[in-house]
Order: C-alpha cells, then structure tokens, then sequence
C-alpha cells in the first residue's frame, strides 16, 4: 500500500502474518545488533551490542555497508507493539524520513507484522532518488527475513 504525492509514493508499506509471538518479534526489531540478520536491503552491516532500545528519545548507531554511520532516532515506542525511528548522519539534523514496525498479536504464536517506510517529510532532495526505489518489494524482503528468524 502507498500514500501518493505529486511525485510517487511517499509511503510504502508491507505486512505478513508470522508464526511466532509478538514479544519475540519485538526483540529482534528492537536489538539493532540483530537488525542486519533480517534487513532484506542488504543495507545494514553493523551495530553494537547492547542498545536495546526500551523508549521514545533513544538513538541507537548502525553501520551501513556501504561503509558510513547513522544514528536513529526513535520517535515511536510501544513495547512489543510498535517501534519507528529517523535516521540521520551522525551529529547531522534528520532528514526527514521514517522506519516503522507495527505488530498485532493473533494469538500467542502468530503476529500481524506491519512494515513501513515514509519519506513523506523527507526535506534532503540528494536522497530522493533512493527514497522512491523503496518499495513493497524490499519491504516484504526484510519481513520475510525476520519470519525465518523469529520462526526459527
């Protein structure tokens, strides 16, 4: 699904429903040292150990593979249901855009997970051109890696 704006889609997102509780989903979003192992971008190398992120206001550091540094700041929390953060370069505004994840437990094993990428406050002009490749696709890459892991 997409919001469109005069120049595309400013917001794509993509679901699945998987087979593991919501809890232990969570953990695996919410840990950025376990973030590469599901990322279906192949965008993310790297993150230190031991930032779990527990609230609104917490910036976490993550190496890309490209060989630069983001921080990320998280501007949505709700334990074990949803999380969202804005990344930026490190000691850099924010640009504007937004990663999202949203988790509806179906039970004590199966989670609705929703995930979204939103660049519709995305000021920096230089990043539009990678901002609109995002798409259901590459979202749906990193769901259903996240599946295998949290299934596992």
């Amino acid at each position: 699904m997409s919001d469109e704006s005069t120049d595309g889609p400013r917001v794509v997102s993509a679901e699945r429903e998987i087979a593991a509780g919501a809890e232990a989903i969570f953990e695996l979003i919410a840990d950025p040292a376990r973030q590469p192992e599901w990322d279906g971008n192949a965008n993310l190398a790297e993150a230190a150990p031991g930032q779990r992120l527990r609230a609104v206001g917490d910036v976490f550091t993550m190496s890309l593979t490209q060989g630069s540094d983001r921080e990320n700041h998280v501007v949505e929390f709700e334990e074990g249901r949803r999380l969202a953060w804005r990344p930026s370069e490190p000691g850099r505004e924010q640009p504007g855009h937004l990663w999202r994840w949203e988790l509806e437990p179906h039970g004590a094993d199966r989670t609705l997970v929703r995930h979204t990428y939103d660049w519709s406050e995305l000021t920096d002009e230089s990043r539009f051109g990678t901002a609109r490749a995002m798409s259901v696709a590459k979202l749906t890459a990193s769901l259903d890696r996240l599946a295998r892991l949290a299934e596992s």
